[in-house]
Formats: C-alpha cells, structure tokens, sequence
C-alpha cells in the first residue's frame, strides 16, 4: 500500500528521477514554458516551487543551494530575474494547461508555464 507516500516514481530509479526533475526545472527555468505530460508537469511543479521560494530570500545560503543543482547562469536567471517576480506571492508560481492525449502513445500532454 502507498499510504502518505509523495510523489511519482515516474517508472524510474531514484537517481535518474531527480536528474530528470532537474533537467524539466532548468529547462522550465531557461525558456519559462515547456511541454511535457501531465504527471511530469505536476511533479516538477513542486519541485520548481522549492528553489524559486529559496531563491527569493536572495542571500548567499539560497544561492549556494541554487548552485548544488543548476549552472551559474541558471542560478543567476533564478536568483535575480525569476525569483524577484514573486516577491509578494507565497506561492503558485506555475500554471499547468492540459493539452489532451498525444497520438503514438495515448500520454497525457500538458504545458507548465511560469506566471507572470
């Protein structure tokens, strides 16, 4: 039973799940819209709400973690362009628009897109 268990495993080890939630969150990060399914647009919600809300604090600490999972001119871009956007809010930085299913394989698509 998966009673008070989070997340999606996303048929994937654990290594390559966070690898996979880092490459969406940078990629959502860098172009601030991407398309993906349903489930991995849920699940890199969360995990993009975590560094933006670290980022906020825009001290050395939450650059530091920053650094530990994206490259310096990601880091930079989260820190000092996307992160000062959500000042006033306390959360909800993302909008996901489901598309419908996509044709070879019947997945659920769906956009996730940072708001404005």
């Amino acid at each position: 039973m998966r009673k008070r268990k989070k997340g999606r495993k996303l048929s994937r080890e654990r290594n390559q799940r966070i690898a996979l939630l880092k490459t969406l969150a940078s990629a959502l990060f860098l172009k601030e819209k991407i398309k993906t399914t349903e489930a991995k647009a849920k699940e890199v919600s969360g995990f993009a709400a975590k560094f933006i809300t670290r980022a906020k604090k825009k001290d050395l600490a939450a650059t530091r973690y920053v650094l530990r999972f994206f490259t310096k001119k990601l880091a930079k871009k989260l820190v000092e362009e996307i992160a000062p956007r959500y000042k006033n809010r306390s959360g909800g930085y993302t909008k996901i628009i489901k598309l419908g299913e996509r044709k070879r394989d019947g997945a659920k698509m769906a956009i996730i897109e940072l708001v404005k």
